[in-house]
């Protein structure tokens, strides 16, 4: 069989039905199979940054690993920024580059290219893969590929790279199909198990704090199940928001450096902390590490470097996050666990005192206000996929996500650009179903190009722009450490008419500029003639419109801008 054609049906055998990829003369072969051999569609992306990113949001959604194509050179140094979101996020991902064909690479050669195009992309993605093959004979194609898949959704999921040479893609292969170990996932002890159960009995202030890994390892419904017989309130990192409902009654709500006010004082108040799936990181706890060693922490993750690694003296459970909620849950069923009434009584009388709509007071448009508004009135949207900066905190901090309703950002790698494409990735992966795209100006500006994709396919992508006409989250840095000079972020800036672009693309666009004007736009994205079809509604926000609460650097988690102030640069 071609090996192009191995390829292309190996793909479809594993459930692949979408690849995204921008042609390119090294993956001719392998798109022409893809068309002639499957049913797998391929969604023509307009650069492979984009493709990759589409494939992240794919991957995370379906838990399949999403694909992306492109050629050797500029196509696949371009696909790195997405391959290391993937990587960062916990993303399964397969990635096929083409190569030029062998007898025209360099090797060991001391020249820096023989072929055109030529580029050694396994040297630059090997920090950030969990896998990358050069593939360096045909018959090898048929273990490559199979390791390939394993690897990526085994463990912590993660991106792999395969780069194909043209010559191998067209050449036969004539070995069968090898058989590959399944991981069997790491479980935690009965004695760690009824450790935490009787700490959780014991404990009159307990949290579990949910990250990424529970939605990576597919355990959302088990860790629904163990919140509801222990009673512990639950607080989620910026890549879990979507782990309860809004409207769950343990839900406490987001934790970080932009977090909900409210859940970082409990987060810090708290005697005892179950951690599963997150890496406890400087956006999630600030710089004062110590503060949080006065608690018992439970520290569960499928990595062990992870754990202990900021926060010391974390007792170590390396366990895959669902086999942790199911074991737990199998382990304790005949178990009675106290409910902390006078706990969520307190958190609750911290989320009146604090709430998020009264933390801004801007000219126009309070984002926080929007974002509730939005969200109470977009049940039909599948996935919210807001991108980086300050329009990512507010709707992390303000989203009213209703039962199987998800939430993608770029977190790790905090890439700005990704959630257009994303959108595309996402729709698909979702059978064409609506999803809303929560994007700022600057980051709009990035991946434009791909509003053609959105229109070409009639994807139901709700484009949301918060444009304030700059870079706003590092403009309020700049008033906080450069006495207000706005190089770069204001000045020698600038952004277009969204609305009039998208026009130009043939999508239907309005723009507000006043709160009243909300509740009719966001019923305008869901009307009988926009339903089903992709629109971009333009939010005209104040220039100057801050994200707060904020962490104050320096300070503990609970202390937050603007009533504490950073006591030194955060850089530092």
């Amino acid at each position: 069989m071609k090996a192009s054609d191995y390829i292309a049906k190996f793909l479809e055998q594993k459930g692949v039905k979408y690849v995204f990829e921008l042609s390119g003369g090294m993956i001719t072969h392998l798109l022409d199979s893809l068309n002639q051999k499957t049913s797998i569609n391929i969604i023509t992306m307009h650069h492979e940054q984009a493709a990759a990113f589409a494939a992240d949001a794919y991957g995370r959604i379906t838990g399949i690993p999403g694909v992306a194509l492109a050629t050797s050179g500029p196509g696949a140094t371009n696909l790195i920024t997405g391959i290391g979101s993937c990587y960062f996020d916990s993303t399964p991902a397969v990635f096929i580059t083409g190569q030029v064909n062998r007898h025209e690479q360099k090797g060991d050669r001391p020249i820096r290219q023989l072929g055109f195009q030529e580029t050694d992309i396994i040297s630059m993605v090997k920090p950030i893969t969990k896998a990358c093959y050069k593939v360096e004979h045909q018959d090898d194609l048929p273990l490559i590929l199979e390791e390939a898949f394993a690897i990526a959704v085994e463990g912590r999921p993660g991106p792999v790279l395969i780069d194909v040479p043209m010559d191998v893609q067209r050449s036969l292969i004539t070995v069968p199909a090898p058989d590959v170990d399944i991981i069997i996932p790491p479980a935690p002890t009965k004695s760690v198990l009824g450790d935490i159960a009787e700490d959780i009995k014991q404990a009159q202030r307990p949290l579990l704090l949910v990250g990424r890994g529970v939605r990576s390892a597919f355990a959302i419904d088990a860790m629904k199940v163990f919140v509801e017989k222990t009673n512990v309130p639950v607080i989620t990192t910026l890549l879990a928001v979507d782990a309860l409902e809004y409207t769950h009654p343990s839900r406490v709500g987001f934790i970080g450096s932009y977090g909900n006010r409210w859940a970082n004082i409990a987060f810090g108040e708290s005697d005892l902390l179950i951690v599963v799936g997150s890496r406890l990181d400087i956006r999630q706890t600030g710089a004062d590490t110590k503060f949080f060693e006065n608690r018992k922490i439970y520290h569960i993750d499928c990595e062990p470097g992870e754990i202990n690694n900021r926060i010391k003296g974390c007792v170590p459970v390396v366990a895959d996050a669902k086999r942790f909620f199911e074991d737990f849950n199998t382990f304790s069923a005949d178990g009675e666990f106290p409910n902390p009434t006078s706990w969520y009584e307190y958190i609750n009388g911290l989320r009146e005192q604090w709430p998020d709509v009264k933390e801004l007071d801007p000219n126009g448009i309070n984002p926080n206000v929007f974002i509730h508004s939005l969200s109470k009135n977009s049940p039909l949207a599948k996935c919210f996929i807001a991108d980086v900066g300050s329009h990512q905190m507010w709707t992390a901090q303000s989203i009213e996500l209703k039962k199987d309703q998800l939430f993608l950002t770029s977190a790790g790698m905090g890439a700005m650009g990704y959630a257009l494409p994303a959108g595309i990735g996402a729709s698909f992966a979702l059978g064409l179903k609506p999803v809303i795209t929560i994007i700022g100006d600057g980051c709009m500006q990035i991946n434009i190009q791909e509003l053609q994709t959105i229109a070409r396919n009639k994807l139901p992508v709700k484009i949301i722009i918060m444009n304030n006409k700059n870079l706003g989250m590092i403009r309020q840095f700049q008033d906080s450490y450069f006495e207000s000079r706005y190089q770069s972020t204001y000045w020698g800036y600038s952004a277009p008419d969204f609305e009039k672009v998208a026009l130009a693309y043939g999508i239907n666009s309005i723009t507000i500029s006043k709160e009243d004007e909300i509740e009719d736009a966001v019923k305008w994205m869901w009307n009988d003639v926009n339903r089903d079809a992709p629109v971009l509604l333009q939010i005209m926000i104040d220039p100057y419109t801050n994200t707060y609460p904020k962490i104050a650097f320096g300070k503990p988690i609970t202390e937050m801008e603007p009533f504490a102030k950073p006591i030194e640069m955060e850089s530092t």
